[in-house]
């Protein structure tokens, strides 16, 4: 019988406000007003979000950019949660229902929105999910922290802030509609 005492967690601590509420709303603008420079405005535009932050800066991004251009600007959700290929999935093949992002993406221009960016593994999941509903024209990215370390050759095209962390360090983006509270902390494991 061996006596084997159970690890400790790690102590996860702040050790950095990155973006207060007001810096977050103005990184929103202008990576609006980036992505209708790149896109020459909002005609066949969609943005689709990745749940869980993904969706909230989504649906805020489409609402600057309908402020702006004067038209709506249509907002998908996804859910990559079993397309993940650092998740078992036990033997059971990933079911994406249908009209599962809840816009036609098909012949659009694309904005895939997360709020990290970290290995890529999440925004090629969402690739693939977002694949399976429809055939896009385009497709981009836009996030709103990129801590690099990436795993997978992905960029985005858009990026609120670059951040260099070590891997021991977490970004914790933190949002009104989600958490209650509106900023972005650099919080490390002790």
């Amino acid at each position: 019988m061996s006596s084997r005492v159970p690890a400790r967690p790690a102590e996860i601590l702040q050790k950095a406000q990155l973006m207060s509420a007001s810096e977050v709303e103005r990184t929103l603008i202008r990576l609006a007003h980036e992505i209708l420079e790149k896109n020459d405005g909002s005609e066949n535009l969609a943005l689709v979000g990745i749940r869980r932050r993904g969706v909230p800066l989504a649906e805020r991004l489409a609402k600057i950019i309908q402020r702006i251009e004067k038209r709506p600007v249509p907002v998908g959700t996804l859910d990559i949660t079993l397309y993940r290929d650092d998740l078992s999935t036990l033997d059971v093949k990933p079911v994406v229902q249908e009209g599962a992002i809840g816009i036609p993406i098909t012949g659009k221009s694309v904005v895939l929105v997360d709020d990290v960016l970290y290995t890529g593994r999440t925004t090629r999941a969402a690739m693939d999910a977002l694949f399976h509903e429809g055939r896009p024209k385009r497709l981009l990215l836009c996030v709103l922290i990129d801590r690099g370390h990436r795993e997978l050759p992905i960029e985005a095209s858009f990026i609120g802030r670059t951040v260099q962390t070590t891997e021991n360090q977490i970004i914790e983006v933190k949002l009104r509609e989600v958490d209650d509270a509106e900023k972005v902390l650099l919080m490390e494991k002790q």
